[in-house]
């Protein structure tokens, strides 16, 4: 699950940073620059989408330690500075492969390759770079594609030179060989990966951070909620009691302060134990014993035994004298008990009906 994942936010990143790259492009087009290899180290390169002025002859040089010999020249360098690479690579130092798959896994050929290039090549999925081929039908449900791969070490100074020319991206490209079934050119590689913007923007990363950095916002602002959301029902039930002691304070002030009228004043507002036992045991049906009874403050607490638990919920909510009825310990059922243990709590209303 992890790694299906990790292969879906790829995906997507891609998916963005192309599309990013692709609105660049329309909006400021870039220069492409074709670098065909030669004998091996030897290289041409031509403009094949120009600008504005004039075009630049071929440019013939020898790559040693990415850089080029002899240098290119100040137009070259303007024609190479956020431009994109395509370097047309030997086919004889690049390896392929043919490989089939099941059809079902048409949309997810890259992330297979990957996880079975060290089987495939002689490198690593880390050290190696590869590109794919248009699938084509085969043996029924199945079909087959052409791996082109190479070696990072490879690349390296290939890369390192669209570095140092200022070019917004290189992307290495090779033509199979006359008995493949791959008649275009198959794109090996692409460093840094499509960044249109300029070439100090990396945009997956940029994406990255920002999706980072709203997970890491949209966290704290929950952690922020749920915090004040504590304070502010701790505040309010403080406030409450104390707006309930304020008024009972009133009502003596009011009443007089004299013993008899405090203890009247108690009788009213504190419940009975008979008449809460008496309202307990019209509530509970017959099948139901209580075996042990406790009323504190204004809650009362019973525990015992009954055959439908949950039910004993419903029938003292529906009594004018029990609200918030729930349960404070988990109901259980022993092995040698006729029923279900049951633990329930409720608040008990003050007033139990007019005296007859």
């Amino acid at each position: 699950m992890w790694d299906e994942l990790k292969e879906l936010f790829a995906t997507w990143i891609a998916g963005v940073a192309a599309a990013v790259d692709w609105l660049a492009t329309r909006i400021v087009p870039r220069r492409r620059i074709l670098i065909v290899e030669g004998d091996p180290g030897s290289f041409t390169a031509r403009v094949t989408s120009a600008r504005k002025g004039g075009s630049l002859p071929e440019k013939s040089f020898r790559l040693t330690q990415g850089m080029a010999d002899p240098a290119f020249s100040e137009a070259w360098r303007a024609a190479l500075r956020g431009s994109h690479i395509d370097l047309l690579m030997r086919s004889d130092e690049v390896l392929f492969r043919v490989v089939d798959f099941p059809k079902a896994a048409a949309d997810f050929l890259d992330g297979m390759v990957r996880a079975q290039i060290d089987r495939l090549t002689p490198w690593a999925a880390s050290d190696a770079v590869f590109g794919l081929s248009e699938s084509e039908p085969f043996a029924g449900e199945r079909i087959t594609l052409l791996i082109a791969a190479t070696s990072q070490q490879k690349i390296q100074p290939l890369i390192k030179l669209a570095a140092n020319l200022g070019a917004v991206s290189i992307a290495g490209l090779v033509k199979a060989s006359d008995d493949s079934h791959a008649t275009e050119p198959i794109r090996v590689f692409q460093q840094p990966p499509g960044s249109a913007v300029g070439p100090a923007i990396d945009i997956p990363r940029l994406l990255r951070r920002t999706l980072l950095a709203t997970c890491a916002t949209a966290a704290a602002s929950l952690a922020i909620t749920f915090y004040l959301a504590n304070s502010f029902d701790a505040e309010q039930q403080e406030l409450a009691r104390s707006i309930s002691q304020r008024r009972a304070a009133l009502r003596i002030n009011q009443g007089g302060g004299s013993a008899e009228m405090l203890l009247a004043k108690r009788k009213q507002t504190s419940p009975s134990s008979v008449l809460v036992l008496e309202a307990m045991s019209r509530v509970l049906p017959d099948s139901t014993y209580v075996t042990e009874f406790r009323i504190e403050a204004d809650k009362v607490q019973i525990v015992g035994l009954t055959q439908d638990a949950p039910s004993l919920i419903k029938l003292m909510e529906q009594s004018p004298q029990f609200t918030r009825a729930t349960f404070f310990a988990p109901t259980t059922r022993g092995q040698n008990e006729p029923g279900e243990r049951f633990h329930i709590e409720a608040h008990i209303m003050p007033y139990f009906g007019a005296p007859l």
